[in-house]
C-alpha cells in the first residue's frame, strides 16, 4: 500500500510533464504532494528496518519469533511507523506557506520536493532549512543505524553456524533486502547531500537521482516480499 502511494504521489505528474508538456501546478497542491512524498518516503525506510527486525528474529533467535512478532506486535510497529511520519513531515508545509514567493517560481525536479520550494522563496529560510535537516539527519541516522546493528548481529551469528550450507541459506534470505535497502538509501542520500553540499552537481543529474529514489524502491521491495518464502513550475 505504501509502494502504491509512493508512486500515486509523483508519477502523474511527471507523466503529465512528460507526455502533456503540463508544467504548472497549484501552490497548495504542490504543498500536498510535498508533504505526502515526504511522508510516503519516511514510512518507506521505516518499513526497511521492520524487514531487518524481522531477518534478525528469525535467524538469531528463530525459536522465538512467533512470540515476539505476535500480530499485535506487528500493529503497534505499523502505528509507530505511520506515526513517526506523519508528524515528522506535518510542520513542513506549514512553515513552507509562511514564505513570500515573487520572482522564482520554476523548481528544478519533477515533482514537488521540501528543499527544491524552499530555495525559491524571496526571504529568509533558515528555519526551512534547519527544520528539513533535523528531519533527514534523525530518519536516517536512526534507520540506518538500526539497519547495521541488525545486520550485524545477523553476519555474527550467521558466521558462528558451522555449516557452510546452513550460512549460504541464511546469507541468502538477507540478500534481496540488501539490495532494496541499498537501491533506496543510495539515490536519496545523494539527492540529499546535493542540495547542501553538491554545487557544482549538473541539474540533470540530480533530477535524474531525485526521481529513482521515488520511483525505483516502491517496485524493488515488493520484489524483496515476493522472493520471500500559488502555482509552480516542474522541471
Amino acid at each position: 500500500m505504501n509502494d502504491l502511494a509512493l508512486a500515486s504521489s509523483t508519477a502523474p505528474k511527471m507523466l503529465g510533464i512528460f507526455w502533456l508538456d503540463a508544467h504548472w501546478i497549484d501552490f497548495d497542491i504542490c504543498l500536498a504532494q510535498l508533504y505526502f512524498i515526504h511522508t510516503f518516503c519516511i514510512i518507506e525506510s521505516a518499513l526497511l528496518v521492520a524487514m531487518a527486525f524481522d531477518r534478525y528474529v528469525a535467524i538469531c533467535i528463530p525459536l522465538h519469533y512467533t512470540t515476539l512478532l505476535t500480530t499485535t506486535m506487528v500493529i503497534k510497529m505499523g502505528l509507530a511507523t505511520v506515526g513517526r511520519a506523519i508528524f515528522l513531515v506535518l510542520p513542513g508545509p506549514f512553515l513552507i506557506r509562511r514564505l513570500p514567493y515573487y520572482t522564482k517560481y520554476v523548481i528544478n525536479h519533477a515533482y514537488c520536493e521540501h528543499m527544491a520550494v524552499v530555495k525559491l522563496a524571496s526571504a529568509n529560510t533558515h528555519v526551512n532549512r534547519t527544520y528539513g535537516i533535523s528531519v533527514a539527519l534523525s530518519v536516517i541516522i536512526l534507520d540506518l543505524g538500526l539497519l547495521a546493528t541488525s545486520y550485524l548481529k545477523i553476519l555474527q551469528a550467521v558466521f558462528r553456524l558451522s555449516s557452510q550450507h546452513a550460512r549460504s541459506k541464511a546469507l541468502g534470505t538477507c540478500a534481496a533486502h540488501v539490495c532494496t535497502i541499498l537501491v533506496s538509501y543510495t539515490p536519496a542520500l545523494f539527492s540529499f547531500l546535493t542540495h547542501r553540499i553538491g554545487k557544482k552537481v549538473p541539474p540533470s543529474v540530480h533530477i535524474i537521482f531525485a526521481s529513482l529514489y521515488l520511483l525505483v524502491p516502491p517496485t524493488s521491495i515488493p520484489w524483496y516480499m515476493v522472493s520471500r518464502p500559488r502555482r509552480f513550475v516542474t522541471e
